[in-house]
């Protein structure tokens, strides 16, 4: 008798608790393959200390072949599901296309950032959900430091060294805390103009910073980014972004280089096009993850709608305990499902949120303790390090060297602008010239495809809906393609500028609209950008065209692209 074939979509924390509950669970009773587009679990929470150059690019990454015994991993991005024929369509990153049958089915394909109908930021603000986009964020502040330290021209100077992030939730407050502390070590070395310093605005719309938490943990958060020189601005958004600067609400215009977009999160376009009922773009299921009328699916983590059945008539949030635990569940429950162990019902306690402020600083209330200070970061770090399922000396090597040492402030230039856009649906992957494209329908006003219905619901279950406007670019060969931009004297990193070998541009369609790989969806600013370790529980950019005296533009700009 053939074993059941399990298929995980997703290796978020959803997806990787799932794959990890099974294989301890199943051994050999089933056949269990995991789809995600690259062969790591990336550990979310950490990214801004990436992006601030205290952790190397690969301690956050966990590798899934190396932590997920009997798991078969298969590279690539679904683009269809078929619930009648009980198939999955992917393509791999080299373009080709795949299919999986299955007999049970995880959809953990998590979220994607929310796109606000502001003009001008789907081409001039960069997000912060996946690892190309940290890497290109440090290269940019770091040269936009080179840049501003060898200007004449004080304006130059100023718009270069003042950097405005956008939505005060957990990722935007720790990319807020950590700039600032890696910018003030950069300009240590290359001294700005004489009384000038960098300068990291932290903007919401909502009345305080981490709106979400409790107020003593905002009210941590907030004095500390005030004591460090952070200028923290609440009720106040952007009507406006330019390749010079940002319009905000109060009708100031602020000039600057770098709009970090962390306003929130939407779920994955691919749950619209399954053909079920639908919560506002999550997929609904019942307390034991499963999607009514097809029990032989499972959903869980910023995908999925699960009651909570703490709160009668709400669902979980999209944060990164729920997302942990959702997966532990789903795991058991699959298992139940042929045979193994039995199911239960999806229940949680919260047991508290801790917020990485840099240095010795950060905000916790493990338990519902109220901390700050060094006894926080203590809490916050030793969390982070019995969250994590790998790499864990490697992280407290590198916090212990950047304890003594000072950091490298240099650029890799490994990322372009253009590579990573907003609007992409697949932030884990950066865009490389010369691959195929694919974009999706266009979307409704809900965010999903036109027509994919107004509820989700109805329709026979085979859907085979592009997974979004642009999946990563990649070359079929496994070849860089020749950089047009660059023979033509182009300067290939400039917001807006087209992808090479495509003269629209990066993207041209994008659905309307959303942070989990950090496991769940979000509002503007909740901790649903943020993984499980930034809740206590088991659980942007170059937006400016080149100046002239730039010496990484060695000619004319075009004028006009998108950090949890």
């Amino acid at each position: 008798m053939s074993r059941p074939r399990v298929v995980i979509v997703g290796a978020g924390f959803a997806g990787y608790q799932t794959a990890r509950t099974l294989s301890r669970l199943t051994r050999d009773k089933a056949d269990i393959v995991l789809l995600n587009p690259t062969d790591y679990f990336l550990y979310l929470p950490l990214l801004p200390q990436v992006a601030a150059g205290v952790l190397e690019p690969r301690r956050v990454t966990v590798s899934l072949t190396g932590t997920l015994p009997r798991v078969r991993l298969v590279l690539g991005e679904a683009d269809g599901i078929d619930l009648e024929a009980r198939t999955v369509h992917y393509t791999d990153p080299e373009g080709d296309g795949g299919t999986l049958s299955y007999d049970r089915l995880v959809l953990a394909v998590g979220s994607v950032n929310k796109l606000l109908p502001v003009p001008g930021v789907a081409e001039h603000a960069h997000g912060f959900r996946g690892l190309p986009e940290a890497l290109y964020l440090r290269d940019h502040v770091t040269r936009q430091i080179e840049l501003a330290a060898a200007a004449d021209d004080f304006k130059n100077c100023s718009s270069r060294c003042t950097f405005v992030v956008v939505g005060a939730g957990y990722t935007g407050t720790e990319v807020a805390a950590q700039g600032q502390l890696f910018t003030d070590q950069l300009v240590r070395k290359q001294p700005l103009r004489e009384g000038m310093r960098p300068r990291w605005l932290l903007l919401d719309i909502a009345p305080r910073v981490l709106p979400e938490l409790d107020e003593r943990l905002s009210t941590t958060a907030d004095r500390v980014l005030r004591e460090r020189g952070v200028d923290v601005r609440t009720g106040t958004s952007v009507e406006e972004a330019t390749s010079t600067g940002v319009r905000l609400s109060d009708g100031e215009f602020v000039d600057t280089r770098t709009l970090v977009w962390c306003v929130g999160v939407r779920p994955d376009p691919l749950v619209a096009g399954v053909g079920r009922p639908m919560e506002r773009g999550r997929l609904l299921v019942d307390p034991y993850l499963q999607v009514p009328g097809h029990p032989e699916v499972f959903a869980c983590g910023d995908a999925a709608a699960v009651p909570d059945l703490e709160k009668p008539g709400e669902y979980t949030a999209m944060t990164a305990q729920h997302a942990w635990r959702h997966g532990k569940v789903a795991g058991h429950n699959v298992a139940a499902s042929f045979g193994v162990g039995t199911r239960r019902a999806y229940r949680h306690r919260d047991l508290g949120f801790v917020v990485d402020l840099g240095g010795v600083k950060a905000a916790a209330n493990p338990l519902g303790i109220p901390l700050s200070g060094p006894l926080a970061g203590v809490v916050a770090r030793g969390y982070h390090l019995a969250a994590m399922p790998g790499n864990r000396v490697r992280v407290a090597a590198d916090w212990l060297l950047d304890a003594v040492l000072p950091r490298q402030g240099v650029q890799l230039g490994l990322v372009r602008s253009w590579s990573v856009p907003l609007e992409s649906a697949s932030p884990e992957l950066a865009r490389v010239a010369g691959g195929p494209e694919q974009r999706a329908p266009a979307a409704g006003g809900d965010g999903r495809p036109a027509d994919s219905g107004a509820g989700g619901s109805g329709g026979s279950g085979a859907a085979r809906v592009p997974r979004a406007e642009a999946s990563a670019v990649r070359d079929p060969g496994n070849r860089p393609a020749p950089d047009p931009d660059a023979l033509a004297g182009r300067d290939p990193d400039a917001p807006g500028a087209p992808a090479p070998g495509r003269p629209g541009g990066p993207a041209a369609v994008r659905p309307a609209g959303g942070d989990s790989a950090r496991p769940a969806d979000a509002a503007p600013g909740s901790p649903a950008s943020r993984g499980p370790a930034e809740s206590v529980g088991p659980g942007p950019d170059e937006p400016a065209a080149p100046d002239p005296d730039d010496p990484a533009a060695p000619g004319p700009v075009r004028p006009v692209e998108g950090e949890s």
